[in-house]
């Protein structure tokens, strides 16, 4: 286990809008607001061929090979995430969501293009006083984070 503290700083509430992909308005709004890390919470809606990230097609197989999937319709969801900049200084979201509709649900990363259907609500909670970063990680060839 790695670990660095952090305290808590400022608290955004943040609507996003219809058609808005949710990782690229985060990652504008940390930029615009020089946010350098914090822990993400998101209820709403998300919309029809939205794509998640929902595993790899083997579990210790390499390089990886990422599966997605595309949502069908518009589903609810409730998602919960971090942002960290990398070592570039580029502000990164890795959120999870999980999206149902119809008493159906898939759980999956955001990275591949979560696109808000009407409204999202997210929460940011900024995190100061920490050095930690998302560094980029050999074999999996991912940005992880390095406390």
């Amino acid at each position: 286990m790695q670990f660095s503290e952090a305290r808590p700083g400022r608290m955004f509430v943040l609507r996003l809008e219809d058609g808005d992909i949710v990782h690229e308005t985060i990652e504008r709004f940390a930029r615009e607001q020089h946010i350098e890390a914090a822990s993400l919470i998101a209820v709403g809606g998300v919309d029809d061929g939205s794509r998640l990230v929902v595993g790899p097609r083997e579990d210790r197989g390499l390089p990886l090979e990422p599966m997605q999937r595309e949502l069908h319709h518009a589903h609810e969801i409730a998602g919960v995430g971090t942002l960290f900049r990398d070592e570039d200084g580029v502000p990164l979201v890795h959120m999870h969501m999980a999206c149902g509709r119809e008493g159906e649900t898939t759980t999956g990363c955001i990275r591949a293009g979560v696109r808000v259907w009407h409204v999202l609500e997210v929460i940011v909670h900024e995190l100061v006083g920490t050095s930690a970063k998302r560094m980029l990680e050999q074999p999996l060839g991912l940005k992880l984070l390095r406390p």
